[in-house]
């Protein structure tokens, strides 16, 4: 005879995290210097992956400001963004990864919005 066993599983509504507070997107938007934004891109694909960026994805423009270029990720709360960005300053892999991108942009931005 198979006994069955229940798994207990916390599934979060998309725009919540598993303790019922809204979810965050952070975008980090830059603008490449003319003929970077492949490059800048690549390089920011390669580090949030090596640093393993929970729910990231890099979008490059098709309208809007020419050479945009954004590294987007999903935060649980605040507490979680600031963890992410002490980790930056201390993650070797990551700042190995990043090094020389501030070579490939113009300006940039950080936007942190709330999932409604």
């Amino acid at each position: 005879m198979i006994a069955a066993t229940r798994l207990r599983i916390q599934v979060a509504a998309p725009n919540r995290n598993v303790n019922g507070g809204t979810m965050l997107v952070v975008r980090n938007c830059f603008i490449a210097k003319p003929g970077n934004a492949s490059k800048l891109a690549a390089q920011l694909k390669e580090a949030a992956a090596a640093s393993k960026i929970p729910r990231h994805r890099i979008l490059t423009d098709l309208t809007g400001e020419f050479n945009r270029v954004i590294l987007e990720y999903e935060a649980e709360d605040l507490a979680q963004f600031e963890a992410t960005m002490k980790d930056y300053a201390n993650n070797e892999t990551f700042r190995a990864k990043m090094k020389g991108y501030t070579d490939f942009w113009i300006t940039g931005s950080r936007e942190i919005l709330q999932v409604a």
